[in-house]
């Protein structure tokens, strides 16, 4: 039977437009992304004894942790979040629960499936929004009838011409900056009375706030914009009462069940041996309260019960001062593939300031561009710019590709500074420009360490 969507190769192919290296954990979720695929397709009798395959990925901070993941969930457009495993050890994070992920993950799957319904119908709401513009640039005019206390609407002979004439202009777009009266209805979002049954303080106090909201709901205030501010306005209206919430909650919901993503970062840092940690609360009972999540259970939310059992849960963490072994042995069988990431190179960096498609070499480009600068990366300086940053990652905390962000903008500091000054002129960054830039910073210890 085949089976349509990414193929695994493909997947990799993909994450390598924007991720350099780390072959092993681009496989791994390739692999996992695969099989979530391949389940669906399997007979009833068995699907749901398919368990996704979590992930545990293992490697410094900049190694491309958050971007596997953050990627992979944009590939498939698969409902996606990312948490810290720390938050939920704050001493007075009150109203917060490891249950909140998933709410969370629930809100993005909702706002993204109303946005795609959005889309989709907006071609469809394009003449009712055009009607209501033209009814508040020309009014209908009445008159009222005394005894019979009702409104007769004037024949409309010259009236239809004119209104026609209003349209054409409108499409034309001559009217664009011509002032009109909206009258704008506040209206809370969502199910109120739901969030309440979601458990935690926090959602408890949102729903209170829509409770409140909807009480008063009745309240509308008049806004005086241009045409072109109106039609936003107007058209976000008409699409909000051309879709059904239930709809699109239940559409959400299946999605973020089948294909949702929870990222959960630093889990290194719940993962102790030594319980006495004052002022901390304990990170075994953190681990033990995220344990039913990731192995399956039932979470409340505004939207309606989502299950957790097929939501697929990648962690991550550098595990520099902690083991993955000491992590709870319940908590680490579900997380049954582990891949090391490794730490950047010269050659690496090198590759990340020209491959990517959203290169920082290509990001600078584009931003002094729009000053009327051009500017221009040689071979050398690159060469010279990726050499500091594993020199000052071996020599100083290790903190991979985001060493390369505080490089550049050290080097184009005073370049960004007085780009509009530059106009129409064409600047090279050569390996000279990069040590005046550099100089005395890179080769003090102390610092390198303070300023790169």
């Amino acid at each position: 039977m085949a089976i349509n969507g990414l193929t695994p190769k493909e997947i990799v192919e993909k994450l390598d437009q924007y991720i350099i290296g780390q072959e092993k954990a681009k496989k791994a979720v390739a692999v996992a992304l695969r099989n979530r695929l391949r389940r669906i397709h399997l007979s009833e009798d068995i699907r749901d004894e398919v368990a996704p395959k979590n992930i545990l990925m293992i490697g410094p901070t900049g190694s491309g942790k958050t971007e596997i993941a953050r990627r992979l969930a944009k590939l498939v457009n698969a409902p996606f979040i990312k948490v810290e495993a720390t938050k939920y050890t704050e001493v007075g994070y009150v109203g917060r629960d490891v249950e909140s992920m998933i709410r969370d993950l629930m809100s993005v799957g909702y706002n993204n499936v109303k946005s795609e319904m959005e889309e989709q119908l907006k071609e469809s709401s394009l003449p009712k929004v055009e009607e209501k513009i033209l009814d508040l640039l020309l009014p209908k005019p009445k008159i009222q009838n005394q005894e019979q206390k009702n409104e007769i609407v004037l024949p409309e002979t010259s009236a239809d011409s004119t209104r026609e004439k209003f349209r054409q202009m409108l499409r034309e777009g001559k009217l664009e900056d011509r002032e009109v009266e909206v009258t704008v209805k506040k209206q809370p979002r969502g199910p109120s009375m739901e969030i309440i049954a979601g458990g935690s303080l926090d959602d408890l106090q949102n729903g209170m706030q829509d409770l409140q909201n909807m009480l008063m709901g009745g309240r509308t205030k008049k806004k005086t914009v241009t045409v072109k501010e109106a039609r936003k306005i107007l058209q976000e209206e008409t699409l909000d009462s051309m879709i059904d919430p239930d709809k699109v909650a239940d559409i959400a919901k299946e999605r973020v069940e089948q294909s949702g993503i929870v990222f959960i970062d630093e889990i290194d840092k719940i993962a102790s041996k030594n319980q006495n940690n004052s002022g901390h609360v304990s990170r075994e009972g953190v681990q033990r309260d995220i344990l039913p999540i990731v192995e399956g259970s039932k979470v409340n939310t505004k939207y309606g019960v989502v299950d957790t059992t097929h939501i697929l849960f990648i962690a991550a963490g550098a595990f520099s001062m902690s083991a993955p072994s000491d992590l709870i042995p319940e908590l680490q069988g579900r997380f049954p593939l582990r891949v090391e990431l490794e730490s950047l190179t010269k050659d690496d960096f090198r590759r990340i300031l020209l491959e990517p498609k959203n290169a920082l070499t290509k990001q600078y480009s584009a931003l002094l561009s729009t000053e009327g600068l051009n500017i221009t990366f040689t071979e050398d300086a690159i060469d010279r710019m990726s050499f500091l940053a594993e020199d000052v990652n071996n020599r100083s905390e290790n903190i991979g590709a985001r060493r390369l962000h505080t490089i550049m903008e050290k080097v184009l500091e005073d370049v960004s500074f007085t780009a509009d000054e530059h106009s129409g002129e064409t600047l090279t960054i050569d390996e000279a420009f990069v040590n005046e830039k550099l100089s005395g910073v890179a080769e003090n210890v102390d610092l390198s360490r303070y300023i790169l």
